[in-house]
């Protein structure tokens, strides 16, 4: 299918448009003459005079120039930086309006993508909304024209960094050193040689891991480990890949989180996949496995297992889990968090998810529970298996309502099971990013 372009807007006139919902990335939908429009920075209930900045065949997108009548959801951003930072989108949304947004649009989409309704919606999962990030990337350029070095998100628009002095929403051990950093990095030998900063905070540390495009000095070096100190920051070096990734100080660097309601502690290293928001985790955790009515001596295939995020407190819970995983380097780690926790009854298997052999050895047994949590692609490829394998309830956790709603549409249309429940996690406040729950049932 050929692309379409984006067209810039003729000059023309601006117009008054009436905000009736809000997108998958947080921006005001509307409609003028018939035609729907994007508006930035409306909310859903107001009148705005908007601005055109591009326009297309099907529809429109917009800037509010004046907002004609405010929502009474409508709040002060807490960010300097807000409109022009393109890390959040809905800091002028207070947080209760963003849930129920998030919560309506999930079920939203399970009716008109799936053509399925949840018997029951399950109140939504929310926790502290300010510095809750503690997995994140960021950019970092050395800018000529300013003599500086930047570090941060992209722009809202375009693909410069934004100038930030600090983030409210990532862990507050990183998002207010965002200058200090930037004075590091600029005063470094390769300054315009590190592209990225990846931010990994466990319950106890919080590391660094500078990507770098040519080997450090020792300089160089010396001066991130005294920063690190100063900072109680750990620092890692990533020369290439995510398998290069190797400590600078100190030499071990203990990253760990944990479950207090399972009594296990999950390891992970710098690159690993953890969940964003502490909290949300350890309530989504919690959730699932009581949607999932896990009783000990279930037995229960987890697919996209990871580092064993729900692995261990179903193990803990005394199920047998047959854990499914993409990627060999984390079905090797949750082992070995399997192991570290005194934890028996797990098999754990790395296979491809998204072209499964029907042949493999843990697609031929019976289970009578399955949880899944893939990626934004959705589980499509699984589905036939799970119907063949027909266990009597699927806890499904998702990161895109639209692949979650075509997912729950082929399991309630082609393989025969209920919504029984679903529900939306604040995995991602000030974000369009709506994490969600769903349990299907064949009771």
């Amino acid at each position: 299918m050929k692309r379409q372009r984006k067209r810039r807007a003729p000059p023309r006139p601006p117009a008054e448009i009436d905000i009736e919902s809000l997108s998958r990335d947080g921006r005001g939908v509307g409609r003028l003459n018939g035609k729907t429009v994007f508006v930035t920075g409306a909310l859903p209930g107001e009148r705005v005079q908007v601005e055109f900045t591009y326009v297309r065949r099907d529809f429109d997108e917009a800037e509010a120039a004046q907002i004609l009548h405010l929502s009474p959801s409508r709040t002060t951003p807490k960010c300097p930086h807000f409109g022009v930072c393109g890390g959040c989108s809905l800091q002028h949304f207070k947080a209760e309006a963003q849930i129920a947004a998030k919560q309506a649009q999930l079920i939203e989409a399970l009716q008109r993508l799936g053509q399925v309704r949840p018997e029951r919606i399950l109140d939504a999962l929310t926790a502290p909304v300010w510095g809750y990030r503690r997995k994140a990337r960021l950019g970092v350029r050395y800018v000529a024209k300013k003599g500086r070095v930047l570090v941060g998100f992209r722009e809202r628009q375009g693909r410069l960094l934004a100038d930030l002095t600090r983030c409210e929403v990532l862990v507050p051990e990183v998002g207010e050193r965002l200058q200090a950093l930037a004075q590091l990095i600029g005063g470094l030998e390769a300054r315009e040689r590190i592209p990225q900063i990846e931010v990994m905070a466990g319950d106890a540390s919080t590391c660094l891991v500078l990507r770098h495009l040519e080997p450090l000095r020792e300089a160089d070096k010396a001066a991130l480990i005294q920063f690190s100190q100063k900072n109680g920051l750990f620092v890692a070096l990533q020369p290439s890949g995510p398998d290069s990734i190797t400590p600078l100080w100190p030499a071990q660097q203990p990253l760990f989180y944990q479950h207090p309601d399972f009594n296990v502690r999950v390891d992970f290293k710098g690159g690993d996949f953890i969940q964003v928001n502490a909290p949300i985790n350890r309530k989504m955790v919690a959730q699932a496995l009581e949607l999932l009515q896990l009783t000990s001596g279930d037995s229960v295939l987890e697919l996209f297992s990871g580092l064993g995020n729900f692995t261990l407190p179903m193990l803990r819970r005394g199920a047998h889990v047959t854990a499914v995983e993409g990627e060999a380097g984390m079905t090797r780690r949750a082992m070995e968090n399997a192991s570290a926790n005194a934890l028996v009854g797990g098999e754990f298997y790395t296979a491809d998810l998204f072209n499964p052999n029907p042949q493999a050895a843990w697609l031929r047994r019976r289970y009578e529970k399955v949880l899944l949590d893939p990626p934004r692609s959705g589980a499509r490829e699984m589905l036939p298996h799970l119907g063949r394998l027909s266990p009597s309830r699927i806890v499904y956790v998702s990161c895109d309502p639209a692949t979650l709603a075509r997912d729950a549409g082929e399991l309630v249309h082609t393989h025969g099971y209920r919504l029984a429940a679903a529900g939306v996690m604040d995995m991602f406040p000030h974000t369009g990013h709506v994490e969600s729950i769903a349990v299907f049932s064949r009771e």
